[in-house]
């Protein structure tokens, strides 16, 4: 069943920080994951509950369509966050997300990145667009009102209500 729901192109996914795990546990159900990571224990060897910084890079993510270079605030929440590629080196167009210092740079340096990921990477996404594993909480920030600091140019709504948006953009 997991295959047939992966395979139909009219169905989309979205995993954030369990269901991140979960997808990658599927991967082999998963059309265009081969290359997707493990998401295991955080390098600092604790829970992690913080605001980080991602960048969203050029990509197909159906979700992250006509996001490409926001830089935005995300709650994070994870003790089994940290993308591991094992040997398998990352290929770009499965990363959706990277961690960023507050220079802008995707890093691998602790609180930043603060669970260790392989290359920064936070979110990873299917060769179609259409699967999305991601560790940070988009959900958890998608109004203005839950996030600590927000521009007054947002007004109501945070970019991350874009990729909600844009799922539904899809379904038509």
């Amino acid at each position: 069943q997991f295959e047939a729901f992966f395979a139909d192109k009219k169905k989309f996914a979205l995993g954030v920080c369990n269901g991140c795990q979960m997808l990658s546990g599927l991967r082999s159900l998963i059309p265009g994951t081969d290359h997707w990571p493990d998401f295991v224990r955080n390098e600092s060897e604790q829970f992690e509950a913080r605001f980080s910084q991602l960048e969203i890079p050029a990509g197909n993510s159906l979700f992250f369509e006509g996001m490409a270079g926001a830089r935005i605030a995300v709650a994070m929440a994870p003790g089994e966050g940290r993308a591991d590629f094992g040997t398998r080196s990352v290929q770009p167009t499965v990363v959706a997300a990277h961690y960023i210092d507050n220079h802008g740079q995707a890093t691998q340096t602790y609180p930043y990145n603060p669970n260790g990921s392989t290359e920064a990477v936070a979110a990873v996404t299917s060769d179609s667009g259409r699967v999305l594993a991601m560790m940070p909480h988009p959900e958890r920030v998608f109004r203005t009102a839950q996030m600590s600091w927000a521009p007054a140019e947002w007004s109501d709504n945070s970019p991350w209500m874009r990729m909600f948006y844009n799922a539904r953009k899809f379904v038509g």
